[in-house]
């Protein structure tokens, strides 16, 4: 599990594609990730909620708040 701002990132590993590939998972908006390491695939996770964050700023969208699923 990996935490960004409130966000909680899964991801898990492709055999076949040879990556880690995952999801935000505390939100209904779909924000993605990959990394052909651990490293890289958290260095994505982090990336992808601060692009989403932007986008959402750009298109003057209210992000969707991370919750806690309780």
């Amino acid at each position: 599990m990996m935490w960004y701002k409130g966000y909680a990132g899964m991801a898990e590993y492709d055999d076949e594609a040879g990556i880690f590939h995952g999801e935000v998972i505390n939100t209904r908006d779909v924000i993605t990730f990959e990394g052909e390491s651990l490293g890289e695939a958290e260095k994505a996770f982090r990336e992808s909620v601060d692009d989403y964050l932007a986008w959402c700023r750009e298109d003057g969208k209210e992000p969707d708040k991370p919750h806690s699923g309780a």
